[in-house]
């Protein structure tokens, strides 16, 4: 698992498509009540073993903020 603490912007070198996978969240709260945002994916439907998590990043409330910012300025 992956916690994402600060986000920075970093254009990409080529741009490549990806295919369609399934996504699920859950809001995890920490002993000192911090608030976390956790999305698990799952991979593609040809994956080996179906159902199996993939990847696993948790974005802490500073990350959040910065998030919520981006989408903001950039429209999205």
């Amino acid at each position: 698992m992956a916690l994402i603490t600060k986000i920075v912007h970093q254009p990409l070198q080529t741009r490549s498509f990806h295919d369609e996978t399934a996504c699920t969240y859950d809001i995890i709260t920490d002993d000192s009540g911090a608030r976390f945002l956790q999305l698990d994916t799952y991979g593609s439907v040809d994956r080996q073993m179906q159902g199996k998590k993939s990847q696993t990043v948790r974005f802490s409330p500073e990350a959040l903020t910065q998030l919520k910012r981006i989408i903001e300025e950039k429209g999205l």
